[in-house]
C-alpha cells in the first residue's frame, strides 16, 4: 500500500486524533446502530496497513492433553500440558492451571512464555479468584526476532501471535469437549480473557480486535504500535520510525512509510481499542516507562471512550498508571483481576480506574 493509496479521514480541524466517530463520507456516527458499518471503515483502515493478515483460521484445532499433575503449592490446582494442533500448521504447547472445585470458571490466556512463565505468585492470585489461568510461548508461532529466510514470512509476527491466542482459545474451547480433559470442561467459553506485556501486550490488543468470542482484553506497557499513540509522544516515548526500524517484522511492511509523517496515517492506536467495544478492554501503563508513552496511551484511551459510550458500557473501558518501569508486576495482575472480577462477576467496579496523571493533556 503507499502514500497514494491510503484513505483519507475525516476530521474536524484542530483535533489531534482521526475521528472515530466520524465516517468516511463525513456522517456522523451517533446511534449505536451506525457503529457496525464504521467499525468495518476502522478495521480496513487500521489492520491491512498497521498489521497485515491475520494466518487463515484452520478447518479444526485439536487440543492433545500431554501431562496431568497437581500442584500442591498452588492449592491442590490442576495443570494440563497440552500440544495445540491447528489442522495442516505448526502446533504450540499450552499450559493451563485450573482452580481446585466444580464451578464454571472464566479464563486468563497469557502468551508471553517466551518472555519468561507467570511466577507461582502470579499464577497464585489468578486462581485465588477462581479463574483458570492459561499460557502459550508465542514464539513458537513466529520467532521473534525474526530468522533470516530468501523471502519473508507472509504474516507479520504481530499478526501470528494474535492468531496464536485465538488458536489456544479453539484448544481450550475444543478440549472442554473432550471426557478425558474434565478439568477444561469448567472453563467458561462466555469468560475469557486475554493479557500481555509490552510486544505481548500489542498481540494481545489485536487478538481482542480481531476475535468477538474474547470477552475481556489487557494490554500492559504496550507502547508504539498498542496502546501508544503515534501523533502524540510523551517525554522519551518510542516513535512509529523507532519501532518500525528496530523491529520492522513486526508489523506490515507499508506502515514504516509513514515514518516522520504521523499525522498522514488514516487511523491511530485508538481505531485499535475501538475495534474491541462494546468488548472489555483494560490499559494498564507505569509512569516511569517513558518508552512505552503512557501519555499517548492515556490521550488513545480517552479517544476510544466515545465508542464506549456512544454503545452505552462506559464501564467496559478502562486504564490504569501506577508508578513504576516497564514490568509486567503483580500489581498490575490485581488490577486485571479486580477487573475481570467486575465484567465477568457482576462485582462492584474497583476504585482508582481512568484517573489522569496527566492533567495538562489535551
Amino acid at each position: 500500500m503507499s502514500l497514494s493509496d491510503v484513505p483519507k479521514v475525516s476530521a474536524a480541524p484542530g483535533d489531534l486524533l482521526p475521528d472515530l466517530l466520524r465516517s468516511d463520507s463525513g456522517t456522523i456516527i451517533d446511534q449505536a446502530d451506525q457503529w457496525p458499518a464504521r467499525r468495518a471503515e476502522i478495521a480496513a483502515h487500521l489492520l491491512p496497513l498497521a498489521y497485515g493478515p491475520l494466518p487463515p483460521t484452520p478447518s479444526c484445532t485439536d487440543c492433545e492433553l500431554l501431562h496431568v499433575a497437581t500442584v500442591r503449592q498452588l492449592g491442590g490446582a490442576q495443570l494440563l500440558s497440552c500440544r495445540v494442533r491447528p489442522l495442516g500448521m505448526d502446533s504450540f504447547t499450552l499450559r493451563v492451571f485450573v482452580p481446585p472445585g466444580t464451578q464454571p470458571c472464566p479464563v486468563v490466556l497469557n502468551g508471553d512464555g517466551c518472555w519468561h512463565y507467570a511466577t507461582d505468585d502470579v499464577i497464585a492470585a489468578v486462581l485465588a479468584r477462581g479463574l483458570v489461568f492459561a499460557q502459550f510461548n508465542r514464539v513458537e508461532i513466529a520467532p521473534d526476532p525474526q530468522v533470516p529466510t530468501a523471502s519473508p514470512p507472509p504474516y507479520a509476527a504481530l499478526a501470528s501471535w494474535a492468531w496464536g491466542y485465538h488458536r489456544a482459545i479453539d484448544a481450550l474451547l475444543q478440549g472442554r469437549q473432550q471426557s478425558n480433559q474434565v478439568a477444561l470442561g469448567r472453563i467458561d467459553p462466555q469468560r475469557i480473557a486475554v493479557v500481555g506485556h509490552s510486544r505481548g501486550g500489542k498481540a494481545a490488543l489485536l487478538a481482542g480486535a480481531t476475535d468477538t468470542r474474547i470477552a475481556l482484553t489487557s494490554a500492559n506497557n504496550s507502547g508504539a504500535g498498542g496502546a501508544g499513540c503515534f501523533r502524540w509522544l510523551g517525554p522519551g516515548a518510542e516513535s512509529l520510525a523507532d519501532v518500525t526500524n528496530a523491529f520492522p517484522h513486526w508489523f506490515a511492511p507499508a506502515l514504516q512509510q509513514f515514518s516522520g509523517r504521523e499525522q498522514a496515517l488514516p487511523f491511530d492506536q485508538h481505531f485499535l481499542k475501538a475495534l474491541i467495544a462494546p468488548r472489555a478492554l483494560l490499559t494498564t501503563e507505569a509512569l516511569g516507562d517513558t518508552w512505552a508513552n503512557p501519555q499517548g496511551s492515556w490521550l488513545t484511551h480517552q479517544a476510544a471512550l466515545a465508542v464506549y459510550k456512544l454503545l452505552g458500557v462506559p464501564a467496559q473501558l478502562a486504564m490504569v498508571c501506577r508508578p513504576g518501569g516497564h514490568d509486567h508486576s503483580l500489581a498490575d495482575w490485581h488490577t486485571l483481576l479486580d477487573f475481570c472480577d467486575s465484567i465477568f462477576s457482576g462485582r462492584a467496579r474497583p476504585r482508582g480506574l481512568d484517573v489522569t496523571p496527566f492533567p495538562d493533556l489535551p
